[in-house]
């Protein structure tokens, strides 16, 4: 089996860690499944949404996978490149965003590249089982994959520093208390509940969607006049597509939009 399992139901994509053996960790195979999946999810126009998930209900993922990075040390691999460094080029966490719909189901435990993994997602639903730390620091690192960077975006500021210089985990319910993640549900709703999200975002005009979370993602990072410019042009270029048209037709004709994404 792939260390990256992708499949598609309807609109919607699923990304699957499966090496339940290590608890999801990412290895080279897992790095570049992860770095497929993302390029299929951003040129399928197909795919509307996509889920994020790990095999089992011990991990979401564990992060790099250290053992196999230390004998490709060993060995020499890689072209005589740092693992490390192969490892960064090809995980998703470190590439331009997508900006369609990711879904994290985070399953079990999710630390240091597989937190990050979670914190590239737009909305994270916990399992109760949950836990949820940057652990780098207690082996004398520091996050590598945007930790230092987006949980700080995310969260408020002093608690994502206590979570990045003391490298303990967080309870499910403690992440849902700061705003880390979205909803916690019982372990066996978990997948169902990604699920209905996935499906309550798929009813909508895919390309608003994206232009939305895209709109957001961008602005953040200017002043409020360049953030409303920036809407502005996005918004003049969606009403030039057939969905825009579609919205209110089917709003005065009182039926359900059949959205194309074009």
């Amino acid at each position: 089996m792939p260390a990256v399992i992708y499949e598609k139901k309807g609109h919607t994509a699923y990304i699957t860690l499966n090496r339940p053996e290590v608890m999801n960790a990412i290895n080279m195979e897992t790095a570049r499944g992860l770095a497929d999946a993302w390029e299929s999810v951003r040129d399928d126009p197909d795919v509307w949404t996509a889920i994020v998930t790990g095999i089992g209900d011990r991990a979401f993922s564990a992060g790099a996978d250290l053992k196999e990075i230390a004998s490709l040390r060993m060995q020499g691999e890689e072209g005589g490149e740092l693992p490390e460094a192969t490892l960064l080029q090809l995980v998703p966490m470190r590439k331009p965003p997508v900006f369609k719909p990711f879904i994290a189901a985070i399953n079990g435990v999710a630390t240091g590249g597989g937190l990050e993994l979670a914190l590239i997602c737009d909305i994270r639903i916990a399992s109760e089982n949950a836990r949820l730390g940057l652990r780098e620091v207690v082996q004398s690192l520091i996050p590598g994959w945007g930790g230092t960077q987006r949980l700080p975006r995310l969260i408020p500021f002093g608690i994502a520093l206590e979570v990045l210089m003391t490298g303990d985990f967080i309870s499910a319910e403690e992440a849902y208390r700061v705003g880390l993640v979205n909803k916690v549900v019982p372990q066996g709703e978990l997948l169902a509940a990604a699920e209905a999200l996935a499906d309550r975002i798929n009813e909508n005009g895919p390309l608003a969607v994206r232009a939305a979370k895209e709109s957001a993602y961008r602005g953040i990072q200017m002043s409020l006049e360049e953030g409303l410019e920036l809407e502005s042009t996005l918004i003049l270029n969606l009403m030039m597509s057939e969905d825009a048209k579609e919205g209110p037709m089917a709003f005065m004709m009182k039926r359900k939009p059949e959205y194309k994404g074009r």
